[in-house]
């Protein structure tokens, strides 16, 4: 997971959208795919929900998924 923060935290793009956001990932080798809500990504059989954050800092906001 830190590998995924520290790649996600070094870049902005406040119009990056879900479908972007699900190929960058998959671009780097994380089990990445685009939902109706967002990201959802398998990291090591933990689903991590990720939602492009728009402005903020960094590319989007993590948060565990809720089966």
């Amino acid at each position: 997971i830190n590998e995924l923060k520290e790649l996600l935290s070094s870049f902005d793009d406040p119009k990056i959208t879900v479908q972007d956001l699900a190929f960058f990932l998959m671009t780097h080798n994380f089990d990445a795919k685009p939902t109706s809500y967002g990201v959802e990504l398998d990291l090591d059989g933990t689903i991590y929900k990720l939602v492009p954050n728009g402005k903020e800092p960094g590319l989007c906001d993590i948060s565990p998924a809720i089966p």
